[in-house]
């Protein structure tokens, strides 16, 4: 054997990028900005077919991107802390075995990786140098399912999903302020289908999905959003 055959070298960590680490934030964007886009949009598209003044369609407008914002963000925000409580409810009950009943958790944990593959006595050996070296760690990693890329962030959670509701809402809010009325509905209607192409080609590509049908997926339910309430306005525009 070589001399720089060592073992450090054959056991050095290299850096991979994986598409799991996306999850967290990709998940919280990608709804924010097609929530955003699309019942704002749906929004304007129905206040305007029911013949309503353009000063009304635009305070309309602002108030659902508002009012969606906080709503996105107070939903994420009280989910991921229910998710957060959970996970630390987890940790202090694992935390206290660990304290408890050490050999136990041991063999819980051997067990674990006799089912992956190893065999028992390897298995062992394995709990107990993992164990020695982050017990808790281990214990929440193999038993318990958590990891970095997936733990639970609820004020991260929620101010994303604000920002790219907002971000999204912008659009149809601005052409709602400043397009004349008699182009407002098919301006928004062909803005905010231009832009779900663009955004559900985007989020399928960053996630390693077909980008021609998260585009499709999207765009579909963003033009059934807007057919349905142009149907409603109208309907309501009519009786009134």
């Amino acid at each position: 054997m070589h001399a720089s055959a060592s073992v450090p070298a054959r056991f050095s960590r290299h850096r991979e990028l994986h598409r799991t680490d996306r999850v967290g934030w990709l998940r919280a964007s990608v709804l924010g900005a097609n929530d955003g886009l699309i019942s704002t949009a749906s929004l304007v598209v129905g206040v305007a077919t029911a013949g309503s003044p353009s000063g009304t369609v635009a305070v309309s407008a602002v108030a659902g991107l508002l009012a969606g914002a906080m709503s996105m963000a107070a939903g994420e925000f009280v989910s991921v802390s229910s998710q957060a409580d959970t996970e630390r409810a987890d940790l202090a009950r694992e935390r206290h075995e660990l304290e408890t009943d050490e050999a136990g958790e041991i063999a819980e944990l051997a067990g674990i990786y006799v089912t992956r593959g190893l065999d028992h006595e390897l298995a062992e050996r394995v709990a107990v140098q993992l164990m020695e070296h982050d017990a808790l760690g281990a214990h929440a990693r193999d038993e318990l399912g958590m990891h970095e890329a997936t733990a639970a962030r609820p004020l991260q959670a929620a101010l994303s999903s604000a920002a790219a509701f907002a971000a999204g809402a912008v659009v149809p809010a601005l052409a709602a302020a400043f397009v004349p009325a008699r182009l407002l509905v098919p301006v928004v209607v062909a803005a905010t289908l231009l832009l779900l192409v663009g955004l559900g080609g985007l989020a399928a590509k960053v996630g390693g999905a077909s980008v021609t049908t998260g585009a499709v997926r999207v765009t579909f339910w963003g033009a059934l959003a807007m057919a349905v309430t142009a149907a409603a306005g109208a309907l309501f525009g009519a009786v009134g």
